[in-house]
């Protein structure tokens, strides 16, 4: 009697679990693999129904059956977003809309999803214990233009030839333009990639590619009379890009414990994934990448592989892939709110400076802040708390530069309008585990760390990163990206022919840059302080040029236990000569 009572209790038990997981298979909406319907009408379809019968504490799949899924700006949600370091066009066209779920699983099961024309492909906002599996973004025409240097004459220009995919056309104005579902492209610059390798072109960095007086010397081969350099000879690809930067791929707000398993970006306009404002955020196996060796492609995204900016708790990303991109692999930081506007004892007015990074939140009651004097980032005053914070310049947060913000304490004296003061939100910081992941063959930088939470970078491969691998930034002049990294441990990492060009901020291929227009006035540090300062120890650097280490105002630095190797692949052309090269450094220990 007392077995069957057990086995009663353990049927219940587990036809308990069952019912709390709901399993949605998006072929019974009609939508089939590999088929040429429009996905983006079907995916609104579903996710209304799933919103509208979730049940507290239940758990939902939402399920693909394995293939190609095509995504086309008819039919698709219709968003106004804000969208941190992007442009701040709307609407937005979205192929995969989910916003206010609770314990979603969306597995593609190894999936497909192209998306056409211009569109944010997955956004997930204001949602918990959400994952992301199984599946990746493509779109079928990027808007960045791929052409290969077929010939390269002095004197009279080159000749190039856009690759297959690319739809052009020589304009009325003798301008080569590609163009797409919705979409006109003129490129003003690009990057130039070597044909064999996909590495980035020695010391060419961004690159002119002027196409005017164009024309069509035979199929799909265009003479540009005015667009001349030497150092792109016959097989050299050049990745065509324009200044914009209207969606990522993935866009992740006001989420909390979001995680994102073997997923893929293989193109966006903008970055790959871009998180706000979100806490606790795990990437496994998540790239940002080609469709392996065979990819005719060579490029990814029009800017960062992943950046988070404003979140706080954990940041993990591991065992991932970034290459191609037109910037960063990550950039982790928070913004500073430029003081325009002092009210009273307790009362500022705080103002998004960038032109890309406006129109979200920007802080709660409650939340810690601190300030910041931006000609020396020097810390000023004490630390305080937020007791009220509202929209100064609009009805409501959505759009908004300016905010009307009330401490709890009084705010030092000295901080006014008139001389260049930030205030940094604490709250809104992240600890972050960067570990396992392979960088290579991308534009401008590896690696980018603002947080003054405990930041890991250990077991990476950086190769060919072409500015310097890793930087430690902060800048309340700008970019406007806070702020000061307290303790950093780099460790175990290799890191093979970094600085084959010279971009912002790459003094070395590890490179601690705070922007600080006034060096010499500064008395305090920025990086580093008890916390633990920044330790690199056990990696390994094989490189053809000078530089190692940069740093710049660090309280506490460590290098010790690294192996150099020196090669001759490349001429060493770095105007830094120097190994080592620190400008107000404290309590620093150089063993190699």
């Amino acid at each position: 009697m007392k077995l069957l009572s057990v086995l009663s209790l353990s049927l219940v038990l587990s036809c308990t679990t069952l019912s709390a997981q709901k399993v949605y298979e998006i072929s019974a909406f009609g939508l089939k693999a590999n088929s040429s319907k429009n996905a983006s009408p079907v995916l609104q379809k579903a996710l209304a129904k799933i919103k509208a019968e979730y049940k507290e504490g239940e758990k939902v799949i939402l399920r693909f059956p394995e293939g190609r899924y095509e995504f086309h700006e008819k039919g698709a949600a219709v968003r106004e977003y804000y969208i941190s370091n992007h442009d701040q066009t709307n609407p937005k066209k979205v192929g995969i809309a989910l916003e206010d779920m609770k314990n979603l699983t969306l597995d593609g099961q190894g999936s497909e999803f192209v998306f056409h024309g211009r569109m944010l492909p997955v956004s997930l906002l204001r949602s918990e214990n959400c994952l992301l599996k199984n599946f990746s973004i493509d779109f079928e025409n990027p808007h960045i233009a791929q052409v290969k240097i077929v010939e390269n004459d002095p004197q009279d220009g080159i000749v190039f030839e856009p690759a297959p995919w690319v739809d052009y056309r020589i304009a009325k104005d003798s301008i080569f333009e590609a163009y797409g579902e919705g979409w006109t492209m003129r490129h003003s610059w690009g990057i130039a990639f070597d044909g064999d390798t996909k590495h980035l072109v020695y010391n060419t960095s961004d690159i002119g590619c002027p196409t005017k007086g164009a024309s069509e010397v035979a199929p799909r081969r265009i003479h540009a009379p005015g667009w001349k350099d030497v150092r792109l000879v016959p097989g050299t690809v050049v990745a065509m890009r324009g200044w914009g930067r209207p969606t990522p791929g993935i866009f992740l707000s006001h989420d909390v414990n979001t995680t994102i398993e073997n997923v893929k970006v293989h193109y966006a306009e903008g970055m790959g994934l871009l998180a706000q404002l979100c806490e606790n955020i795990t990437l496994e196996k998540f790239g940002v990448c080609l469709k392996g060796d065979a990819d005719p492609r060579y490029f990814t995204t029009q800017a960062d592989a992943t950046h988070f900016s404003g979140c706080k708790g954990k940041i993990v990303s591991c065992n991932g892939l970034y290459e191609g991109m037109m910037d960063d692999a990550i950039n982790v930081h928070g913004t500073y709110l430029k003081v325009v506007k002092r009210v009273d004892d307790r009362t500022l007015v705080g103002r998004y400076m960038h032109g890309q990074s406006w129109g979200f939140e920007w802080g709660c009651p409650g939340d810690e802040v601190q300030f910041i004097r931006s000609n020396t980032m020097e810390l000023v005053g004490k630390q305080n708390k937020i007791i009220s914070i509202r929209p100064y310049d609009k009805e409501q947060t959505e759009g908004a530069r300016e905010f009307l913000i009330t401490f709890r304490e009084p705010v030092d004296q000295v901080i006014n309008e008139q001389s260049g003061f930030g205030i940094e939100n604490l709250t809104w910081t992240p600890e972050v585990l960067f570990s396992g992941n392979v960088i290579r063959n991308n534009r401008a930088r590896g690696s980018l760390f603002s947080t003054p939470r405990k930041t890991i970078v250990e077991n990476n491969l950086f190769d060919h990163t072409s500015g310097a691998a890793i930087l430690l930034c902060g800048d309340c002049n700008g970019w406007f990206e806070t702020g000061a990294c307290r303790h950093v441990i780099i460790r175990k990492n290799r890191f093979v022919n970094a600085l084959t060009n010279l971009f912002q901020f790459t003094n070395a291929v590890i490179s601690i840059y705070p922007e600080i227009p006034d060096l010499k006035g500064q008395q305090q540090y920025f990086h580093g302080g008890p916390e633990g300062g920044i330790v690199i120890e056990d990696n390994e650097f094989e490189t053809f040029d000078a530089p190692i280490l940069y740093a710049k105002s660090v309280d506490g630095l460590v290098f010790r236990n690294n192996t150099i190797k020196l090669n001759t692949e490349y001429k060493p052309f770095h105007p830094n000569r120097n190994r080592f090269w620190l400008e107000r450094v404290t309590n620093v220990t150089i063993a190699e």
